[in-house]
């Protein structure tokens, strides 16, 4: 049959020889069925497989992410037979049993599914991708989840240490051994991946314990596991970090490095930090898999982009990129670098922590103990014969002052301040001491960036939003008569909050003659803003009203992430 469908998607033009060659040899390599290989090669997509082999078998088709099925009716398919068949029961009527199918031309399945169960069976056609998701959803075993792990403890066996008692070493390495705590720290840590977190709190309250992850922006409660695990869960994050366990009073920063399948590798950054009831730690998950270098595709609007790229390809000045921790401000410096990055360049960061190693670039991590800041770096790296320098953040006068002398001197200069909007920006450099003639023939361009969540592809709809709100948001009249706004309903892909992935808001300042003017004669940042959207600047607020139009976000998320002009 697998011979056969390649024959009949070739026949309507699907896909072609080659692709069909590479399936094959895909299939031969990993197995599975040859249809899930070509939609994995991206060859065809899962949806346009699907309607072809409903075409083809004359069976329906079925969205298993609008579905939600009763555990007595998984029960009727041990969870050995659907792996083995890839279906998933999906309701029962009468003397019927419908099932969700990848091969519903597996005339053995459904035989051996009607013998176990009794029942007549209907099938349905479902996805390969889409079914292995459902079977991971409702036949979790219990060892891989939470409740399982947390079974095999003794409460017998435990006792809640006080914080003004000494903890014996021993005991406690004893306890991080234990393999329930393994497999829960392990748990945890491989969970944030496939939730696509960004950060992993674990949290000590007085009378609780929890963990949250930070998805898409927005942290959600995942677990509470009980307060005796609570010394045991830090600790054996402790020594997986490489960090001192008998030291509970001061803060500790680590690296953790997972291996996981298929050659992928991802790194935490760990923080521990003593609070009133217990260490709380903080993981940021660095997945260099998920770097996002392409400009194009960071969230820059046309004429957003075609300033930013203009800015970092002159020879010489400063770049400043704008907001607040976790607003995106690294991979849009990144991205900047990658595509600076040329054999004729010398390129020298420096970051502290480095977050991800760029091939080509010199990367120099800061150590603030043994004196090596971003100042002491930028001096050093004036020595280096450089083209062009990124120091991770402006922090102080020193820093600054280095770092303009640097742009005034020939080098392209890039960084980071943590400040609301671009037009503030200028107000924060004369605030740490820069003289405003310095600011205004040194910069640029100052970029302010925000991450909004994107509507779920798989569950947006339509909604209508009266013209007062879109008003009220800040859109022009004429903006309101063309504007149709979405939502995400809630769906399996995205968790049930409408919500998946993020896009970037841009604030784009370029410093033209009359910003120039007006940071000599001292105007305020209003003013500075006013003459920038008159010269074409669109605020954080506009790009997010642009990006609501185009259907990438919601009017909510915008309030959320933006002020009002």
């Amino acid at each position: 049959m697998t011979d056969r469908i390649g024959e009949l998607l070739l026949r309507e033009r699907l896909i072609t020889p080659d692709q069909l060659n590479k399936a094959i040899d895909e299939q031969k390599k990993g197995g599975g069925r040859l249809g899930y290989n070509l939609s994995k090669l991206g060859f065809i997509s899962e949806k346009d497989l699907t309607s072809f082999l409903s075409r083809q078998y004359g069976i329906p088709t079925i969205d298993l992410s609008t579905q939600e099925v009763d555990h007595e009716v998984i029960k009727l398919i041990p969870e050995d037979v659907a792996r083995k068949y890839q279906v998933i029961p999906i309701s029962r009527t009468g003397s019927t049993l419908v099932v969700a199918m990848a091969d519903p031309s597996n005339i053995f399945a459904i035989d051996d599914i009607k013998f176990l169960t009794g029942y007549n069976v209907e099938p349905l056609l479902a996805s390969d991708a889409a079914i292995k998701g459902a079977i991971e959803k409702y036949y979790e075993t219990p060892e891989m989840g939470l409740d399982g792990v947390l079974t095999e403890f003794d409460e017998s066996e435990m006792e809640v240490v006080r914080e003004e008692e000494e903890i014996d070493l021993s005991d406690l390495k004893k306890a991080v051994e234990d393999a329930p705590v393994v497999k829960l720290v392990n748990l945890i840590l491989t969970d944030a991946i496939k939730r696509g977190a960004s950060d992993i709190h674990i949290e000590p309250y007085e009378k609780h314990f929890r963990v949250r992850y930070r998805v898409d922006g927005v942290l959600q409660e995942m677990m509470k596991p009980p307060m005796k695990l609570k010394n045991a869960i830090v600790s054996r994050l402790k020594i997986i970090s490489n960090l001192d366990i008998a030291e509970r009073r001061l803060p500790q920063d680590g690296r953790i490095k997972l291996k996981l399948s298929k050659n992928k590798e991802m790194d935490y950054r760990v923080s521990v930090l003593p609070t009133l009831f217990g260490e709380k730690v903080c993981l940021r998950l660095l997945d260099k898999s998920n770097l996002q270098l392409d400009m194009t595709k960071l969230g820059f609007e046309e004429k957003a982009l075609k300033d930013f790229m203009g800015a970092i390809h002159k020879p010489w000045g400063i770049v400043l990129v704008t907001g607040p921790t976790g607003s995106g401000k690294t991979t849009t410096l990144y991205s900047a670098l990658s595509e600076l990055n040329k054999v004729s360049e010398n390129i020298s960061t420096a970051e502290d922590p480095v977050e991800f190693n760029l091939m080509g670039i010199n990367q120099v991590q800061m150590h603030e103990d043994i004196g090596l800041n971003f100042a002491a770096a930028l001096r050093s790296f004036l020595r280096q014969d450089p083209d062009i320098i990124m120091v991770g953040e402006i922090r102080d006068y020193e820093t600054a002052e280095i770092a303009v002398k640097a742009a005034l001197t020939g080098h392209l200069v890039l960084s980071t301040l943590h400040t609301n909007d671009a037009p503030s920006t200028v107000n924060r450099l004369l605030n740490m001491g820069i003289e405003p003639f310095l600011v205004s023939s040194a910069c640029n361009l100052i970029l302010a960036q925000r991450l909004a969540r994107k509507i779920c592809k798989d569950c947006k709809e339509k909604v209508q939003i009266t013209e007062k709100v879109l008003l009220d948001l800040g859109a022009t009249p004429e903006e309101t008569k063309r504007m149709e706004a979405s939502k995400g309903k809630g769906c399996a892909t995205c968790g049930g909050t409408g919500y998946k992935g993020r896009i970037a808001l841009y604030e784009v300042m370029p410093f033209t003659e009359g910003i120039k003017d007006m940071v000599l004669n001292g105007a305020s940042s209003a003013e500075i803003k006013r003459a920038a959207i008159k010269e074409g600047m669109k605020s954080l607020r506009m790009s997010g009203i642009t990006k609501v139009a185009e259907s990438v976000t919601t009017i909510e998320e915008v309030l959320r992430v933006t002020m009002a002009d």
